[in-house]
């Protein structure tokens, strides 16, 4: 697979990552822990080298599996992974000093590793000054432990304040054809310092792909449930832009999933995107995607098409939407 750079960090990883969440929460019924291990080895097999994981996905369970999975190969991956919530007390935002420190131990621990390639804090704390933040992972990065600093979510003014301290590899923020707002005010700085930028949902958590209507029913404990954008009415208001994907991907002899993907892709030699799944077939779907050119002409009319479909609801419920820096 192609390569591409994170940043300034020296990271290199392949065009696309593996989004590990949804192997242990939030899509349905978790993958059995050897099937996860399995599932992340075929993608590795399959040139897929960044390998997205967090504390709290599942929580712990997440970074156990992919720890097991990759150890056998951890020269040759680049694993991320998130600090920044008090699990044991409830879910809170919590990026104490103190506490990145001993979090960030536990996840060396879960993922069998003596560094991590990539340490995201997972949401801006409001209580912690961005300034102890940074430093706290610049000190981390002198130690050994880590090898570069990454943020979710975060804003303009906390970015800059963050890269000032310690110099940032990598963004992660929700973009696909369907939430494009990073690109009025963040993709800017991105570019100005230096920034890596790594899309998550860039398949609009399963809406982009085709295989959801207004009549789709999801389990229980499937998070999109409680996500506004996904309530049968808006998925009814939405189903244009699923159309308009379909057409277009028809005519270019690739699925809606590939098209979207490749049109992530081509916004930026930087961007690298970390769609999840929890099936080999749909991993090697993704995984085509690199191998599709988009032409001016093509991203001119994919942005025409789209443009004037409006988007109904909202990609978070409020309560998670209350923890997205602004």
């Amino acid at each position: 697979m192609q390569a591409r750079k994170l940043g300034t960090s020296g990271l290199d990883v392949s065009a696309i990552g593996l989004g590990c969440m949804g192997i242990s929460q939030s899509y349905g019924t978790p993958l059995e822990p050897s099937d996860g291990i399995k599932l992340i080895r075929g993608a590795f097999e399959r040139g897929i080298t960044f390998f997205d994981t967090a504390q709290v996905y599942g929580p712990y369970k997440n970074e156990e599996v992919v720890g097991e999975a990759l150890q056998p190969i951890r020269d040759k991956v680049v694993i991320a992974t998130k600090f920044g919530f008090d699990i044991p007390g409830g879910g809170g935002m919590d990026s104490r000093p103190d506490h990145i420190r001993a979090t960030v131990e536990d996840s060396l621990k879960r993922l069998r590793t003596g560094y991590i390639d990539l340490l995201y804090q997972h949401r801006v704390d409001p209580n912690v000054p961005m300034e102890d933040v940074a430093g706290t992972v610049r000190d981390l990065i002198a130690e050994g432990k880590v090898r570069a600093f990454g943020l979710s979510e975060a804003g303009v003014a906390n970015i800059r304040r963050a890269h000032a301290v310690q110099p940032v590899a990598a963004l992660q923020s929700e973009y696909s054809l369907w939430w494009r707002e990073p690109e009025e005010r963040i993709f800017p700085v991105l570019e100005e310092l230096g920034i890596g930028f790594v899309p998550f949902s860039p398949l609009g958590k399963g809406f982009l792909t085709g295989t959801i209507d207004a009549g789709t029913s999801f389990t229980q404990n499937d998070f999109r449930n409680s996500v506004p954008r996904f309530s049968e009415e808006n998925r009814a208001a939405n189903q244009g832009i699923v159309d308009t994907l379909a057409r277009i991907s028809q005519d270019k002899g690739v699925t809606p999933a590939q098209l979207a993907l490749a049109w992530v892709l081509t916004q930026s030699p930087t961007f690298v995107p970390i769609p999840g799944t929890t099936k080999l077939h749909r991993l090697d779907e993704n995984i085509a995607a690199t191998d599709i050119t988009l032409s001016e002409a093509d991203l001119a009319a994919i942005n025409a098409a789209v443009a004037g479909i409006a988007i109904q609801g909202e990609r978070y419920s409020p309560q998670q939407q209350a923890r997205i820096d602004r």
